[in-house]
């Protein structure tokens, strides 16, 4: 279901059972999976990845070249409450270029998840992530550092997949 008005890219595929609301940008070759949400006023960048039964809330912006796994989970709301409305209280979550963040994981809401981070698969992230930053477990603590290319990489060395020269600031 695609709700009008909203911008979805050329070369984009929408799998079965979707739902695209209002007010959302979607950017070119996008793909998103089976069972997915898009709220409005959601921007996902160009070429992003979503895997199946995945809700993007109001308040998150995916750049560029970002992957989205399966069953993974963004809040939007700190402190929910079913009697009280927030909606005026959506806190925005963006998540940087290149950035992976794997299966079943959480995504607190208010958070910067960095350029070519890579969240592992169940992890719980609670704060920001620094750029090429590999996090893992509940919370999610930082145990090296990966390489645009989603290899491990120690800064300042090369990776052996694609030549990159990893430069942590």
């Amino acid at each position: 279901m695609i709700d009008e008005p909203c911008q979805i890219g050329s070369n984009t595929k929408i799998w079965h059972y979707s739902h695209i609301m209002n007010d959302c940008t979607i950017g070119q070759k996008c793909n998103i999976g089976q069972n997915v949400v898009i709220s409005s006023d959601v921007i996902l960048g160009n070429n992003v990845k979503i895997q199946n039964n995945v809700s993007v809330y109001t308040g998150i912006i995916c750049e560029d070249d970002v992957f989205l796994g399966p069953s993974m989970v963004f809040t939007n709301v700190k402190t929910p409450r079913s009697h009280v409305s927030r909606k005026d209280e959506y806190a925005q979550t963006l998540i940087r270029r290149g950035a992976s963040v794997g299966a079943n994981s959480t995504i607190v809401c208010g958070i910067e998840i960095g350029k070519y981070a890579l969240i592992g698969a169940g992890s719980v992230v609670t704060k920001d992530v620094p750029d090429h930053a590999l996090m893992v477990g509940n919370p999610a603590k930082q145990i090296g550092w990966v390489c645009q290319c989603g290899e491990r990489l120690e800064p300042g060395k090369t990776c052996e997949r694609c030549g990159h020269v990893l430069r942590i600031s």
